[in-house]
């Protein structure tokens, strides 16, 4: 039904009763009266003014059908009540006595209802006109007809009123829902995130301009409007289609929350968008699950400069490592002349000792490009990392020592496990290193180890500087250092932690961390351990 049509309530009204029904109600009302008074009264269904009053009755029925009122204009519509009033003064005329003066209610309500106060108006005149004027003209003034005459005009004025003021709160309510709803559609069509409500059995409820758009890359053939459906969306590496319970409205759908999970949607490596996708539950009144709401948002930019700059950290890194190793060979020969000048082999010395630290760095961005490219493996044997931590312990001592601070390990003589030793050796130096770099003379770092049923626990803890709460979403990530860090001058690049991370969960592991600025931090890695070497420990 369009706009026009609800405007102007014909048939097929959704605002209210359609008024085909409402003239056939009156319709047979009004013969149900004309016929009971009839049998019971002294008049006669045969009068000529009864018979023209039931015609013009049913002759509106017709029109409220056949003809088409939609392409008339809006106050055409006023002549169908009223013709039902002039039918009913016909009534009074030759039945008296008949139920018309509680008829004529029928046609004021339909002439508030589409005229509103006007309609009221109209609908008062037209009882006075079409009823109560030609009774008393036709009749005289004879007792009851003056009471009548006025009663009848009031009570159709007063019915018409009544609906009229509903009407208008009620449409005036729906103007302002239907303002508030394009308000918001034409807010969220603006945003640059796509976004979708999704009902308690997984039909698709809404979603912003955007979202269509993206919807049209991941499903090209079209979608059925239920979560969990499969089309041309990919993981993170761009490369394996998502199963069902992989989906993020399918996983939505399950009840559960997630943020930046990261997608690929559209099949043409030309035109295929990355995507980052948040979910968030829906509860109704009762705290019972009602839905899920999700945002995408586009990341294709972010998602390709990643890529660009691991390939490029990767390719420096190797193409460094070449003129480095040629440097540190040229200084290691120059060393072992006897015949240099002391001023050049304290030169020779510092030359070397930055080209070992430029090393470092460069196997550091190496292996760190390719963690994120996913090549490096571990490759695990028998070993004992709690000797493996007293030795990194032992290595970190002299420069704990230079700067005035108590190293302690606590932790078993011995724990043998499967791991990776050197990936793990670095592991623990990495986070030595950092307590004892970031940690002010006379401090203390403890480096703990221990077994919780099936897991171990690797702890290194500091009375350093702290970590800000607003890092540590991103203390793991590459390059990123904390501000502490950069204003005091500490040195370093920013891969230790991400680097460690790798490891770590590349063991089955997690790493997390609690810190306090100006109280110091704790860093806890944990591992699964199991089998006979948990038997052993």
């Amino acid at each position: 039904m369009d706009v026009e049509a609800r405007r102007r309530g014909l048939p097929g009204d959704d605002r209210g009763p359609s008024p085909l029904l409402v003239q056939g109600a009156f319709v047979l009302m009004l013969a149900v009266d004309l016929v009971s008074t009839s049998v019971l009264g002294s008049g006669s269904l045969l009068d000529v003014h009864v018979g023209l009053a039931f015609l013009i009755a049913v002759s509106v029925l017709v029109a409220c059908w056949l003809v088409p009122w939609r392409q008339l204009p809006h106050a055409a519509v006023a002549v169908l009540p009223l013709l039902d009033l002039v039918a009913l003064g016909l009534t009074r005329i030759g039945l008296p006595g008949t139920g018309s003066d509680i008829l004529c209610v029928l046609p004021a309500l339909w002439l508030g209802r589409e005229f509103h106060y006007r309609g009221a108006l109209v609908a008062g005149v037209g009882v006075v006109a079409g009823m109560s004027v030609p009774w008393m003209v036709l009749l005289g003034p004879v007792e009851g007809n003056v009471a009548s005459a006025l009663l009848a005009p009031a009570l159709a004025a007063l019915a018409a009123l009544l609906l009229a003021a509903g009407t208008h709160h009620v449409r005036r309510r729906d103007e302002e829902v239907e303002q508030h709803r394009r308000f918001n559609a034409a807010i969220l069509d603006t945003v640059d995130v796509g976004l979708v409500l999704l009902d308690r059995d997984g039909a698709y409820q809404s979603m912003n301009r955007r979202h269509d758009d993206f919807m049209r890359l991941a499903f090209p053939e079209g979608h059925s409007g239920y979560a969990g459906q499969l089309g041309q969306v990919y993981g993170e590496d761009g490369r394996h289609l998502l199963a069902r319970e992989e989906m993020p409205s399918y996983r939505a759908m399950q009840g559960e929350e997630f943020d930046d999970c990261r997608i690929w949607v559209g099949g043409d490596p030309l035109t295929s968008r990355a995507l980052s996708v948040s979910a968030r539950t829906v509860h109704d009144e009762t705290g019972a699950f009602a839905g899920a709401a999700l945002a995408y948002k586009d990341v294709t930019d972010f998602m390709r400069a990643l890529e660009v700059k691991d390939e490029f950290v990767a390719s420096v890194s190797h193409e460094l490592r070449t003129p480095l190793t040629s440097i540190r060979g040229y200084a290691d020969l120059l060393m072992d002349r006897d015949d240099l000048p002391d001023d050049a082999t304290r030169a020779l010395t510092v030359v070397l000792r930055n080209s070992e630290r430029l090393g470092r760095l460069v196997a550091d961005l190496l292996q760190s490009a390719q963690f994120e490219l996913g090549s490096v493996h571990v490759v695990r044997t028998r070993g004992d990392l709690a000797a493996l931590v007293r030795d990194a312990v032992s290595a970190a001592g002299p420069a704990a020592a230079s700067s005035q601070l108590e190293l302690s390990y606590v932790g078993p003589e011995r724990l043998v496990m499967m791991m990776d030793q050197v990936r793990m050796r670095q592991v623990v130096d990495n986070l030595v290193s950092n307590a004892v770099k970031y940690t002010p003379p006379h401090g203390r770092v403890e480096v703990g180890l221990s077994v919780d049923g099936a897991r171990i626990e690797l702890s290194v803890s500091d009375t350093g500087i702290g970590i800000d709460p607003a890092d540590r979403d991103r203390l793991f990530t590459r390059f990123f250092r904390t501000r502490h860090a950069e204003e005091q001058n500490v040195q370093g690049v920013g891969l230790g932690l991400s680097i460690t991370k790798s490891i770590v969960e590349s063991h089955g592991g997690r790493i997390e961390v609690d810190s306090e600025v100006g109280r110091g931090s704790t860093f806890r890695v944990r591992m699964p351990f199991t089998g006979s070497m948990a038997a052993e420990a």
